[in-house]
């Protein structure tokens, strides 16, 4: 019962912020595709049940606050822009 929840779930998810965006030319496009938002959803997206942190972040404490005036970030283009993600510049 409840794994059916989950996999409606992961589908509106992708439907919401990949496939509804983008026209899918095949499945071996679609296979590049997901596979792109996979990585992203697990190892970069934002989670709320698991207090912000992604699915492949251990359950360590979260960081601290940072002043973004003074910090470098950079921004990082997934699925040729679809998507962003952000990383501390060097």
């Amino acid at each position: 019962m409840w794994s059916n929840a989950y996999a409606e779930r992961w589908v509106r998810t992708v439907r919401a912020e990949v496939t509804d965006r983008m026209l899918i030319m095949g499945p071996q496009h679609l296979r590049v595709v997901m596979d792109e938002y996979v990585a992203h959803y697990n190892r970069h997206r934002p989670h709320r049940a698991r207090n912000l942190r992604p699915p492949d972040e251990g359950d360590g404490i979260t960081a601290p606050v940072t002043d973004l005036t003074t910090a470098g970030i950079r921004r990082l283009g997934v699925l040729g822009g679809l998507i962003h993600e952000y990383e501390w510049a060097t």
